[in-house]
């Protein structure tokens, strides 16, 4: 009888470890599979691909809190106009290749009909397309702001009527009036091109008035 039992249970641990072996084969099976493989994830389509974070793209929280800052985000331009007050040479914005003036022709025309021009520094909307018009003195002009976007400040001396960014503070240009242009403010703001960025998709109410043909001409020479 003793010997009968040690049988039955010898039988049953090689039971046992059979099934546990076929498991595990099994198992392992599944695993090979069905785990991708680093070849599998490299083969599949990129817009299956978990993107992965990059350095290279910068979130900003905020507007700079000091110059230091703002030279981190604006070119040396852009910084010299911008917070330092600066002017850039007449026609410069035309015929440098990058600037606003000069993309605009490269695209057809100065005037296009739609969108807005905004601030180089934070973004804000400064100007609708149909506000800007040819002045002939070469820097971008427009006879308006969009509303409560510019703050005048007259210099010092009283000849001149600065305006900046009310959003940022960012040196634009100056204002003159009454020159005689036919345009709804009889107003002329003379902007530094690298201080302004055109948005083809800003806003602009259906409203805003056009200047006459002549001051806005839609094809420009090469």
């Amino acid at each position: 009888m003793a010997m009968l039992f040690f049988s039955k249970l010898a039988l049953r641990g090689s039971l046992f470890g059979l099934l546990a072996s076929t498991h595990s084969a099994t198992t392992s099976l599944r695993a090979t599979s069905f785990a991708p493989s680093a070849r599998t994830l490299s083969a599949r389509p990129l817009a299956l691909r978990v993107p992965r974070a990059t350095s290279a793209v910068r979130m900003m929280s905020g507007l700079p809190s000091d110059e230091a800052g703002w030279r981190t985000v604006l070119s040396p331009e852009q910084f010299r106009i911008l917070r330092q007050k600066g002017t850039e040479a007449p026609g410069f914005s035309e015929t440098r290749p990058g600037e606003l003036e000069h993309e605009l022709q490269k695209e057809g025309t100065k005037y296009p009909e739609n969108g807005a021009y905004e601030c180089a520094g934070c973004g804000s909307p400064l100007y609708y397309a149909r506000s800007k018009f040819n002045s002939g003195c070469g820097w971008p002009a427009f006879y308006d702001g969009v509303p409560g976007a510019i703050k005048e400040i007259p210099d010092s001396d009283g000849r001149r009527i600065e305006i900046v960014c009310n959003n940022c503070g960012g040196h634009l240009g100056h204002v003159f009036k009454g020159e005689g242009f036919p345009s709804p403010t009889d107003a002329r703001h003379c902007v530094n091109g690298v201080c302004l960025k055109y948005n083809p998709a800003g806003e602009q109410p259906a409203s805003v008035p056009e200047m006459p043909a002549a001051l806005r001409p839609k094809m420009m020479p090469k």
